[in-house]
């Protein structure tokens, strides 16, 4: 079965190159535009893992975190955190309080992306001998 990767970030270009690059690696990918929305798409089809950004409009990368750990249907959703800057919270805090499994500090490698998805689902890519 094909794993679904929620992409979620205000910023087209990320959103875009990111997902090219997971699409390649095999995933299905939905893109948000930003936490509202995320979280409504969530609701609708879980996917298996999701990518946020921290500060966006409407409903940012922790208010997003903060929905996703209180709802039972939810909470063990992986989340991998996206920053824009050397972030004022350090990362051990942001994923004991946030359940972040992994942060990923921008600009980033889409490459490194797919790696860090992979790394979370447990996703071995076979390679040519």
């Amino acid at each position: 079965m094909i794993k679904k990767v929620l992409l979620c970030d205000d910023e087209i270009h990320i959103l875009r190159a990111a997902e090219i690059k997971v699409s390649r690696a095999g995933y299905a990918v939905r893109i948000a535009h930003d936490g509202q929305e995320a979280w409504e798409f969530i609701q609708q089809d879980r996917p298996d893992v999701l990518v946020t950004d921290v500060q966006m409009p409407r409903c940012d990368g922790f208010e997003l975190s903060r929905r996703i750990r209180n709802d039972p249907a939810f909470k063990d959703l992986p989340i991998l955190m996206l920053t824009a800057k050397g972030f004022e919270l350090a990362h051990q805090e942001m994923m004991e309080k946030w359940g972040i499994v992994a942060i990923l500090a921008k600009p980033f490698s889409p490459r490194e992306l797919v790696r860090r998805i992979d790394q979370i689902l447990g996703v071995v890519h076979a390679t040519a001998s």
